[in-house]
């Protein structure tokens, strides 16, 4: 089959001939229909996460059709040939996190694509049959970004929902790739007055058509005036910064207001120093890593709703180097699919 080997970080992807693996027991092979293309690939790409060890294939959004079954894995409700979109948040399967439903929080290196090889490639070797879901008539190349582009920021904004009652505020911060998905969840979950703030015009446009009450030019020098305008002396009730610098995140935590909640997802590496008087009273400071795989299964009941609006482009493995090259200087709106 062929791969995208990432062989160092800095380097280039390198298209090789790998054998197809054998899937063992419990696993199950799947064909690749389309591997999404996330911002944190391109941070192990360029070497600024580190631990993922190299050479490797990575590619943690995937769906496909189900080629093989390894020795047990057959008779749990697929059959071969079925179209399937795959949980990429792969855990041990016997901790107390995936025991309890949150598999994702287990080990990163577990995860499809960080540890064991992933999906930019023409298959996939998944570890155990609970990590398939049934595409369910959604295209697997386009419902591929769901598993992580529309999961993450489901995931978030289900953390808000509590704070947001009738007559409060939302921030989203950055309106890429799964900032796009948050502004719609927040539409469809939420009643909250929501506030879209990125530096891109076309984007801030596109969230705008995605159902955004106000956007906000993060550069203009009135930009913080701009939102308290909406949010009024109590300030946002809810934050979520999709972009995690220094200056998303004394953005957001300024406006933040008593017992709100700051929901850092970006992976930028920014820092805010949290003390008892650097944020209002009794407002929290959260992470959220990915979702869960029942979260997946909501996130794909909307989508077949026919109520997500994705903006996915698609490019063939062969292209993928300059497609995180496109990437890397902002000029993917939405998302990008590799279909091997």
């Amino acid at each position: 089959m062929k791969a995208a080997r990432l062989n160092e970080a800095g380097a280039d992807f390198v298209i090789e001939e790998r054998p197809v693996p054998v899937p063992g027991p419990g696993q199950v092979l799947i064909r690749v229909a389309g591997a999404g293309v996330c911002h944190s690939d391109l941070h192990i790409k360029t070497g600024e996460q580190q631990g993922v060890a190299l050479p490797h294939t990575l590619g943690h959004e995937n769906a496909g059709w189900i080629e093989a079954f390894g020795p047990g894995a057959e008779g749990q409700g697929f059959e071969v040939g079925d179209a399937v979109v795959v949980f990429g948040g792969w855990g041990c399967g016997h901790c107390r996190f995936c025991l309890g439903g949150k598999e994702q929080l287990c080990n990163i290196f577990l995860w499809g694509g960080m540890g064991p090889e992933g999906g930019y490639a023409e298959y996939l070797v998944v570890p155990s049959v609970r990590e398939l879901l049934s595409a369910g008539g959604l295209d697997p190349v386009t419902a591929a970004p769901l598993t992580d582009a529309a999961l993450t920021p489901y995931s978030a904004v289900k953390k808000t929902l509590p704070y947001l009652v009738p007559g409060a505020t939302a921030i989203l911060i950055g309106a890429g790739g799964l900032g796009q998905y948050g502004v719609q969840f927040l539409k469809l979950l939420s009643p909250a007055t929501v506030i879209v703030v990125d530096t891109d015009e076309q984007k801030r446009e596109h969230a705008r058509d995605l159902g955004a009450d106000v956007t906000i030019d993060p550069r203009d020098p009135d930009a913080a005036e701009q939102i308290k305008a909406v949010t009024g002396e109590d300030g946002a009730a809810a934050v979520i910064d999709f972009v995690g610098i220094d200056a998303t995140m004394a953005l957001g935590t300024g406006a933040v207001g008593r017992g709100g909640l700051f929901v850092l997802v970006g992976l930028a590496g920014g820092s805010f120093p949290f003390s008892f008087f650097s944020m209002p009273s009794d407002a929290a400071m959260m992470t959220s890593n990915w979702g869960t795989r029942n979260e997946l299964e909501e996130v794909l009941a909307l989508a077949r709703s026919g109520r997500l609006i994705s903006t996915i482009e698609q490019h063939p493995l062969a292209d993928i180097n300059e497609v995180f090259n496109r990437l890397a200087t902002g000029q993917i709106p939405g998302r990008a699919v590799l279909v091997p």
